[in-house]
């Protein structure tokens, strides 16, 4: 599509094999639907928050009440729920507002992308209590299909794992402890070390030397010691020296 958006007139067919490409943006406001098509990827990054035109993803200056029988909306109708009767900017507010009907491949890799964040928060925050390791991601996947987990591609990661862990704790050991690490390293490497010890915990407290070197002790999950130590390792080239407060 390119120019802006022009108004449409006239009948609509239903989707023709070619225009199977696209999906739709549905919204719907006291019972009434309103559909836009959409191109699926561009309106994705659209709906993730990403810096795309809403040229790139409106892939027809029309608004459907169902785009599979190609109904649009009349402009009275319009009207009423939005205020103006040009199709291009009410097509607009429900891409904005309405909710993206995902493709089969967008499903498959946003849930898979999601379990991925959901297992490494897991191996991260918890350990097993026989060994006080963290599991490998592989066995945490492997609980999670045992279980039967079932990962929903919008919901939050953190959010997520609370369900999870629950389910898991019948078929694999699972602790959650935090651990107190002292941590010092020198100018040349203080500055990337300090954020990199943000991420991981809860900084407690924090030295910087006149000559810039970075004495802190850090709180963190205990399944995130072997992260935290290779994150640091990679940073300051193996000079990090790291102990335990107990």
């Amino acid at each position: 599509m390119s120019g802006g958006f022009g108004h449409s007139s006239g009948y609509s067919k239903p989707r023709t094999k070619e225009s199977t490409k696209y999906t739709t943006v549905r919204l719907v406001i006291d019972g009434e639907r309103f559909e836009v098509l959409v191109n699926p990827d561009s309106a994705l990054s659209f709906k993730q928050g990403k810096n795309v035109e809403p040229s790139q993803v409106i892939a027809m200056e029309e608004v459907f009440s169902d785009s599979n029988k190609g109904l649009r909306v009349g402009a009275e109708k319009l009207k009423k729920y939005f205020e103006t009767d040009d199709e291009s900017k009410a097509a607009l507010e429900v891409l904005k507002r309405g909710e993206l009907n995902l493709t089969q491949d967008q499903r498959k890799r946003l849930t898979e992308e999601k379990r991925k964040a959901v297992v490494a928060m897991i191996s991260k925050t918890y350990v097993d209590p026989k060994t006080m390791l963290p599991h490998p991601p592989l066995r945490i996947e492997q609980a999670m299909q045992d279980a039967r987990v079932t990962i929903d591609p919008f919901q939050d990661a953190n959010e997520q794992m609370k369900i999870v862990i629950e389910k898991l704790r019948t078929i694999l050991p699972l602790k959650s402890e935090k651990i107190k690490l002292q941590v010092k390293v020198t100018a040349q490497y203080s500055g990337q070390s300090i954020g990199i010890l943000k991420n991981f915990g809860e900084i407690i407290k924090e030295d910087w030397g006149a000559d810039g070197t970075l004495s802190a002790i850090v709180e963190i999950p205990a399944g995130g010691q072997p992260g935290l130590l290779d994150r640091l390792g990679s940073t300051t080239k193996g000079a990090a020296q790291v102990s335990v407060v107990k």
